[in-house]
């Protein structure tokens, strides 16, 4: 038998051993699912709401200045007298000391080939974004003096100034690359250091790939918008990564209240041995309590969005929580996967290293 094969008669067995393990849940179970999905969701609700209303996204904003001030110190960042806790200041040295080539603000920038301002171009641009994208499209750029953005739905590259990257061979060039995308994320996190008020941030991850979708016909008050504009318009009213921090904060809740509590019951309940309390995704009761919890949470999302939007899909967009619907959909298809005997590709990988090196 091919290691291929291993692999595949691998994770049918798993599957199999995940579906036929014993964890069934009960009814207490199942409140519990509920009851920690219901939290999550009034806390949703009532603290994390829309950018501009939420309670949570003050408190994020604050915990990312914060972070920008530290960091900032570490790169040398010395205030004055009195600015010790001035952001603005901050993000000004940053600026300075992590300069980019694709730091395109306006249309006029890229010779008007395509609308571009200031509280858009962190997300137009792909350079910019805190994911794997960003990193990828930073260093190509600033390899190739090239600023690569999503505009209308297509992938437009241009020429820059020339860039030349510190270090004297690829490995050194490249360890600047990296340490300078790093640095001129931390400088736009919080916004610009011209800011009066909350400047755009950045777009959480892979947020920036709204960008492609140009389908979809949007009420938004009169007008009728792709998803990709609606999800521009949402970046630029406040929907960064910072507004982001918040809405993930539900969702930690919801996940880590029904792994605790599945944890304290499966011990103290059914007095298994430690080991077999370790919240893991091999035990079926705890998936489908997941899959409970953060349904009830998006459920209410959903609900609350569509009430307060009063059928404005920008509005009903900014109050949706993405974060919460991302991580319900990703169990619901491992969750799929498990029960039609597909194996998860990590652990698949995983098989296969394990294979090879026997």
């Amino acid at each position: 038998m091919s290691v291929s094969e291993n692999i595949i008669a691998e994770g049918a067995a798993e599957n199999k051993r995940l579906l036929q393990n014993g964890d069934k849940c009960d009814q207490y179970d199942y409140l519990i699912a509920a009851g920690c999905g219901a939290i999550g969701g009034i806390i949703d609700i009532f603290l994390v709401g829309a950018p501009g209303d939420s309670v949570l996204g003050k408190w994020t904003d604050q915990q990312i200045d914060n972070t920008v001030m530290a960091f900032s110190k570490k790169m040398g960042w010395k205030p004055r007298a009195g600015q010790e806790n001035n952001v603005r200041s901050a993000i000004g040295f940053l600026e300075r000391n992590f300069k980019v080539n694709y730091d395109q603000a306006k249309g006029a920038d890229v010779g008007n080939l395509f609308k571009m301002n200031t509280k858009n171009h962190h997300m137009m641009s792909l350079a910019h974004s805190p994911d794997i994208v960003g990193l990828f499209f930073s260093v190509l750029n600033q390899f190739t003096s090239t600023s690569t953005f999503l505009a209308n739905g297509q992938l437009i590259t241009i020429q820059t100034e020339t860039h030349e990257l510190y270090g004297s061979n690829l490995v050194s060039k490249l360890f600047c690359g990296i340490t300078n995308w790093f640095g001129h994320v931390m400088s736009d996190i919080a916004g610009s250091s011209g800011s009066k008020i909350r400047g755009t941030g950045v777009v959480m991850p892979f947020y920036e790939l709204f960008g492609l979708c140009k389908f979809g016909r949007f009420r938004v008050e009169k007008d009728l918008q792709d998803l990709a504009t609606i999800a521009t318009r949402a970046f630029q009213n406040g929907y960064d990564f910072r507004f982001g921090l918040a809405t993930a904060i539900p969702v930690a809740v919801t996940e880590l209240t029904i792994r605790l509590i599945w944890s304290i019951k499966r011990y103290f309940y059914h007095h298994e041995p430690l080991s077999e309390c370790i919240p893991t995704d091999k035990h079926q009761d705890l998936r489908i309590m997941l899959l409970i919890g953060h349904g009830i949470l998006c459920a209410m999302d959903g609900a609350d969005a569509g009430i307060r939007s009063g059928g404005n899909f920008l509005l009903f967009f900014t109050r949706m929580n993405w974060f919460a619907w991302t991580r319900f959909t990703m169990l619901v298809v491992t969750e799929v996967c498990i029960r039609i005997g597909i194996k998860n590709p990590l652990q698949m990988d995983l098989n296969v290293y394990k294979q090879i090196t026997v």
